[in-house]
């Protein structure tokens, strides 16, 4: 199971770390375009899986602006 860390941040570190994760996962989703355009699917799944896990990341880090 992963360690659960708990940090404080401003809401204005908050809003930093989204943008870099949604900039992250953009790149990600290109990747997986990419992948399946040359139709690789080992990439597909590994680009297809990161992009998912940041985008939970995101609804975390939203979670708790809200």
């Amino acid at each position: 199971m992963p360690k659960t860390l708990k940090i404080e941040l401003t809401e204005d570190e908050a809003e930093i770390i989204i943008d870099a994760l949604e900039a992250d996962l953009e790149g990600y989703v290109e990747a997986a375009k990419d992948a399946r355009a040359n139709r690789n699917r080992d990439d597909v799944a590994t680009f297809t899986e990161a992009s998912n896990r940041i985008s939970a990341a995101i609804a975390k880090v939203r979670g708790a602006l809200a």
